[in-house]
């Protein structure tokens, strides 16, 4: 009898070793799945593809372009370079206010919140839950007894990546996130442009204005002298009228360039993240248009498409899609799965706590899709096309910026000579007008010849003015071609 009762005794310690002996179980071949499975990723394995570049621009460079490298500083702010301080100073409100970057903003924000989900397929789970349940068993099947029941208890699962799914998901996640990056650099790209040229286009209009202004003067002079003749009976009433009407078709100029000077301030202004109309009273003075740098650096082919923001992003949304090919062929293979529970179970509230109210339960758990109608496959074509997709839209993207880089070169360029041709034609005009408003004083020539120089010289001068800023904005549309100022928000501004 007592060698009995010693022999029960030792198994009480055994009993309660379980669940540290079952947590072990459960660890080891949790770890080593985790080794296997860190070298058993399925799926295409991403190689980074560099864009394939020509080695020079297409267009002759001409008219201060040239081939140095550019100076990643420059190219970062290059609206500095135009020597305007108050154009400075809408770039800087336009980088803090705009609402379509915060909204970028948020997106990266997104994107690395949803890596942390990927992420956290990694690790198990761990649910914790209680329940008090009063039942009655059936008569027909039981003592039809009113009883209790209280539980109390943890559940654990841990799914092992065994082939790669969550490896390859977590990759894709993370090419997400960087896209969405560039995604923002992008607009900020644009962005910047846009500041620009709109500001450009009130100071032209504010020229083009101004121009108008100044010949309606000198039209109204016309008219005034031309009346003052036919009162005194010196010419006939047709030249009065043909001064009047080219007077009043000059004035006409007038409320259409003033509507397209209120619509630039107030996109300007939404650009900013400000109210349409904040802008009028700061741009109401009228401003030279920014100065033109004597040289600017465009660097290679190369160089561009490796800065342009666009490019990366298309890089980055193929290796996500790359990445998701791996996640749908983990689904052809089968899903290993650890899992535990440990609780306390009682008929009676004042004993759930007992240690005789423990439970436990450990073990494996397998599953394997054997039969689906073929959908993980045809998930798998799914995801291979569309990494096709993304490699054409890849290669696309570089031909559409070597084609924006061309145009903007061509266009800089090309406008410059355009308004050489016009300041002389200007000159010659005013020139030309002087003449023949001597000559018609004089009695020499008729009244026509005055309207026709009138109308030439006011025709002319729009047109310089406008072509002055259409060289301005050529260049400003260059250097977003070439991708600046994406790295104008320092890498801080850039994660909050």
């Amino acid at each position: 009898m007592i060698s009995t009762e010693k022999s029960k005794q030792p198994g009480k310690p055994l009993l309660e070793n379980q669940p540290r002996r079952a947590l072990f179980l459960m660890i080891l071949p949790a770890a080593i799945a985790l080794i296997i499975g860190g070298c058993t990723a399925v799926g295409p394995n991403y190689n980074q593809v560099e864009p394939k570049a020509p080695k020079n621009w297409h267009s002759e460079l001409q008219e201060g372009l040239n081939v140095v490298q550019t100076n990643p500083v420059n190219l970062a702010r290059w609206w500095i370079i135009l020597d305007d301080s108050q154009l400075v100073t809408l770039e800087e409100r336009a980088i803090e206010g705009n609402l379509d970057l915060q909204v970028a903003q948020s997106r990266i924000r997104e994107a690395r919140a949803m890596r942390g989900i990927s992420r956290a397929q990694f690790f198990p789970t761990l649910d914790a839950g209680a329940t008090a349940t009063k039942f009655r068993s059936s008569e027909e099947t039981g003592t039809g007894n009113e009883q209790d029941l209280y539980s109390a208890g943890f559940d654990a699962s841990w799914e092992l990546d065994i082939f790669g799914g969550v490896q390859r998901s977590v990759e894709a996640a993370q090419a997400d996130l960087e896209a969405t990056r560039e995604n923002r650099n992008t607009l900020l790209v644009s962005l910047l442009a846009e500041v620009a040229l709109n500001y450009v286009e009130v100071r032209t209009y504010q020229s083009r204005l101004e121009v108008s202004r100044a010949n309606i003067k000198a039209q109204l002079e016309s008219y005034e002298l031309n009346d003052s003749r036919f009162k005194a009976g010196i010419i006939g009433e047709l030249a009065v009228q043909e001064s009047l009407r080219i007077l009043e078709g000059s004035r006409s100029q007038i409320p259409r360039l003033e509507a397209g000077l209120d619509a630039a301030k107030n996109r300007l202004a939404v650009l900013l993240g400000e109210r349409p109309g904040n802008l009028h009273k700061e741009l109401a003075t009228k401003q030279p248009l920014p100065s033109l740098p004597l040289s600017v650096a465009i660097g290679i082919p190369a160089e561009t498409l490796r800065h342009r923001p666009d490019v990366r992003r298309a890089e980055r949304e193929l290796a996500a899609q790359t990445a998701r090919i791996g996640v749908a062929t983990a689904d052809l293979y089968p899903k290993f799965r650890l899992f535990g529970t440990l609780g306390l179970e009682s008929l009676s509230a004042g004993n759930l706590f007992q240690s005789s109210s423990r439970t436990w339960g450990i073990g494996p758990r397998a599953s394997w899709n054997l039969f689906d109608g073929g959908t993980i496959r045809k998930n798998i074509e799914i995801q291979n096309a569309r990494q096709e997709e993304a490699l054409i839209h890849y290669e696309l993207t570089i031909l559409r910026t070597l084609e924006e880089v061309e145009n903007a070169l061509v266009n800089y360029a090309k406008e410059q000579q355009r308004r050489d041709f016009l300041a002389k034609a200007s000159v010659a005009a005013e020139r030309t007008t002087a003449l023949a408003q001597d000559q018609y004083k004089a009695g020499l020539v008729s009244f026509n010849n005055v309207l026709d120089a009138d109308r030439a010289l006011l025709v002319l001068q729009d047109e310089l003015a406008q072509s002055d800023g259409t060289v301005i904005s050529n260049l400003i549309r260059l250097y977003k071609a070439l991708g600046g100022g994406w790295n104008a928000i320092t890498s801080a501004e850039s994660e909050k």
